[in-house]
């Protein structure tokens, strides 16, 4: 009975350090680490020396003073416990810097804390030191790297702990990628030849321009709005104002790529930058963690950032001499956003934040929950009303790249959306997991509307190259850059195929919003799958992992 405490103990911490997927790099190596896990409940206790541990994971055999409790279980059991001690994992350093230097990540370290019989201050740090040495590892982090280095000689497990603190421990992740390979054989398209009519893929022939404007203002606001425009002497009216929405810490050059491709087809993009939750809010790890906290009061500027953009169109639109002027048509606009811009998307897009569901559904699980993007979504618990709808009419459609969509829009927020959308759904996506944050948000919005799954691709695939060589991704475990340029590729087609629904061209694109065409564009590395409608028993496995 006490090996399987030790067994289900170390599957657990375990799970804890594969789900989190993410480390923060220090430089000092911890003092004394542990040596031993003792394992107590209530006044019975019992110790395994890391030595042991490591034994068993090399030859597999078990000494002979914990047979006794093995023998009493059966094979695969012994065996599932041997692969949890040999499993190593590839974790991305910035990522649980970001996690762990949060209130969200406090929450988890202090719930996790619980769990030590730390009688100092220093448990929390003891928790973050542990697994960010223990991922620093040629191998990788596992179990044992996590125990060596705990900063202190034993560490002491409550064992009487564990099942409130790992009751409600959030799986999104995997759950997505279980969902996902249960459902994919499902999705596929039919492979199929293709007249197709041109590659929208390749640039247009107009020559792309760039308006820097980094200290526009909002004066009502008293907030910066900075902003690039992209346009071309290829832009006309008959064609749709595109706003782009970069995502938590991020800023207006994530997806240049996207907006020099729209422009040089005649398209005028706009990529604002949302300064309340830009890079200036990214995790410094040489200075201790976060430097500033986001407010709540983001889920309701972001969307004002974007109505101010479209109203300074307007008036430049009528500037006489104005580089832009007759070239927009501002009350026919589609917006683009890319993980909490793509939530924004969707509130602009008519979806309704629903603060007292919100607040509801954070209270009962933020303390373990380890999904960056829930915890993001929880920072508006605070806002002061209990419902926002902050549609602007002037768009008239929406893609949402990686939304945050679980907790801020509630059970019914997603209903009422009146504009055609298309969300976007990556299957190794662990800060915004597709399950929870993309799938089962699309199977409430009403049609038209199109999902499109990606298998493979990460959170920041879709980021333009040079941001994500310059910022955190680089040498993680994002598939970003290079690796990335086939999605690269396919989100050019999207977007500018979706774009075009809005003018008269429209008929020429749709080939480019089928099934058959994600099928299409597929790779071997990257499979590509596009519904309108989930299936019916695909909808009721939904209901099952709920």
């Amino acid at each position: 009975m006490r090996y399987t405490l030790l067994s289900n103990i170390t599957i657990k911490i375990f799970l804890l350090i594969t789900i989190i997927n993410t480390y923060f790099l220090l430089r000092i190596k911890p003092a004394n680490p542990a040596q031993n896990v003792i394992l107590r409940y209530g006044i019975l206790e019992e110790s395994i020396s890391v030595e042991d541990l490591q034994r068993i994971a090399a030859t597999g055999i078990v000494p002979q003073q914990y047979q006794v409790y093995t023998n009493k279980f059966p094979p695969e059991d012994r065996q599932k416990f041997l692969e949890v001690l040999r499993k190593k994992v590839t974790v991305n350093f910035v990522n649980l810097s970001r996690l762990l230097y949060t209130p969200v990540g406090s929450s988890i370290l202090q719930d996790f804390s619980k769990l030590t019989f730390r009688k100092d201050e220093a448990g929390m740090q003891a928790l973050r030191t542990a697994l960010v040495h223990g991922s620093k590892t040629s191998e990788g982090l596992s179990v044992i790297s996590f125990i060596q280095n705990y900063p202190s000689q034993n560490l002491v497990i409550n064992v009487a702990e564990v099942p409130g603190v790992f009751s409600n421990f959030n799986l999104s992740y995997q759950q997505s990628n279980e969902f996902i390979q249960a459902i994919t054989p499902r999705l596929a398209a039919k492979p199929a030849e293709l007249n197709l009519p041109f590659d929208p893929g390749e640039a247009g022939t107009g020559k792309v321009q760039v308006i820097n404007l980094p200290r526009l203002k909002d004066e009502q606001r008293q907030r910066l709005v900075p902003v690039d425009i992209y346009w071309s002497d290829a832009a006309v009216t008959t064609k749709p104002v595109i706003i782009l929405s970069h995502g938590y810490s991020s800023d207006r050059t994530d997806m240049r790529y996207i907006a020099e491709h729209l422009a040089s087809h005649g398209y005028v993009v706009a990529a604002l930058e949302h300064i309340g939750s830009n890079q200036d809010y990214r995790i410094d790890p040489m200075q201790g963690g976060l430097a500033l906290l986001m407010k709540p009061q983001e889920f309701l500027e972001r969307p004002k950032d974007i109505s101010f953009i479209l109203d300074q169109l307007a008036k430049w639109n009528q500037q006489d001499k104005h580089q832009l002027q007759s070239k927009l048509t501002t009350n026919n606009a589609m917006v683009i956003g890319h993980s909490f811009g793509g939530g924004t998307a969707m509130s602009i897009a008519g979806g309704e934040l629903q603060v007292d569901s919100l607040r509801e559904r954070c209270a009962q699980f933020l303390d373990t929950t380890v999904n960056f993007g829930e915890g993001l979504q929880c920072v508006a618990k605070t806002l002061p009303q209990e419902r926002y709808i902050l549609r602007d009419p002037r768009i008239k459609q929406a893609i949402a790249l990686n939304p945050t969509t679980s907790l801020m829009f509630g059970e019914t927020g997603l209903e009422n959306m009146k504009v055609p959308i298309l969300i976007l759904a990556s299957s190794a996506d662990q800060v915004t997991p597709a399950l929870t944050e993309q799938i089962i948000g699309f199977s409430k919005i009403p049609a038209p509307k199109w999902l499109i799954g990606i298998v493979g691709a990460t959170h920041g695939s879709i980021k333009d190259p040079i941001s994500t060589a310059q910022r955190e991704e680089k040498g993680g475990v994002e598939v970003v850059g290079a690796q990335a340029a086939e999605i690269h590729r396919y989100m050019k087609v999207i977007t500018l195929a979706f774009a075009a629904q809005m003018t008269p061209q429209r008929e020429q694109y749709k080939i480019f919003l089928t099934p058959e065409y994600a099928q299409y564009a597929s790779t071997q590395g990257f499979p590509i799958r596009l519904v309108t409608e989930i299936p019916a028993d695909v909808i009721e496995e939904l209901k099952l992992r709920r």
